[in-house]
This record gives C-alpha cells, structure tokens and sequence, in this order.
C-alpha cells in the first residue's frame, strides 16, 4: 500500500479509528492509520476521527506533534475529514473544556446542545444544505443523516456553514 495514494486517518490515541478505517475500505479507499508528522504531509487527504473530549485530543495531538502539520496540510487545501470530535477540534474552542485552544482553522466555537434537548442527542435528522458544495452531489436535499452528540459547531462566519440540522 503506497502512502502517496493512501488516505491517512490520525491516530491521536483516542477515537474510532478502526470504524473509520473500516467504512472507508468497504468502499474501496486504501488506508494507513499513524501518527507520524512526515507521513502525515505525503498522504493526498487525511481523516480525523473522533471520540472523546476536547481538551484530552488536543493534548494528544499536542503531545505527538501533530497540532502544526495537521493545521498546515489543512491550510494547504488538502482534503481533509473531521468525523464528530474531528470536526470540533477544527473549531477555536469548546465549551466542554473552557480554555483549551482547538486548532482554530475554523473561527467559532463547539457549544453543549442547549437544556431543552435531550443529550446526547441520538438519531436520525433531516440536513439541509446551505450553500453550493461537491459534499452533496447525490444526496437529495433533506435527507436524514445519523446523530450521536452533545455538543454542536457554531461557526462565527456563515460562509463557514455547508449544511444545517435542527
């Protein structure tokens, strides 16, 4: 298996890393999963996985290396994928873990699902989307996509927004 060919999902030591792996190989995607910087800048898109807490990713990233390459690979425009936690570590912050610095590519913050919800929130939703993206291709508008979260992105640009569930 070529790594310039592979999609590289990040082992930040937490996450549901072989879940991930698995659903992308079922539809015929090589992987590698690591957590080596340099590995990491010659794969052509990388995944993140998540689960677990804010602060607790951030300081494993931080630990192996990774917060700088990740952040640049991603500013350098290669595809990249943030699966539940993985997504809310793009973010500036989190509510969940005050204080702790996320990665910042995207401004806005990770907030808890307001009170009148049940957390976590689990089921199916219907997505909308919100502007014009290769992400959708094939997806009807309002189909139902899975939900497990107690927490929700809140991106401070609306050009930031691809899609939207309530």
């Amino acid at each position: 298996m070529s790594l310039s060919r592979s999609l590289y999902i990040i082992d930040y030591g937490a996450g549901n890393l072989r879940s991930v792996q698995k659903a992308f190989e079922h539809v015929g995607v090589e992987t590698v999963v690591g957590a080596d910087p340099r590995a990491m800048g010659a794969a052509p898109a990388l995944v993140l996985p998540g689960v677990g807490a804010f602060g607790a990713a951030m300081e494993q990233l931080r630990d192996k290396g990774l917060v700088e390459p990740l952040r640049l690979r991603i500013e350098a425009g290669v595809p990249f994928l943030g699966v539940c936690l993985g997504l809310q570590l793009l973010f500036e912050s989190s509510e969940e873990d005050p204080g702790v610095a996320g990665l910042g590519v995207i401004r806005g913050d990770v907030r808890a699902l307001p009170s009148t919800v049940k957390v976590p929130h689990i089921g199916w939703n219907q997505v909308e989307p919100c502007s014009c993206s290769d992400l959708f291709d094939g997806i009807p508008a309002g189909s139902a996509f899975y939900f497990v979260h107690g927490y929700a992105v809140v991106p401070r640009y609306p050009a930031d927004v691809l899609a939207m569930s309530d």
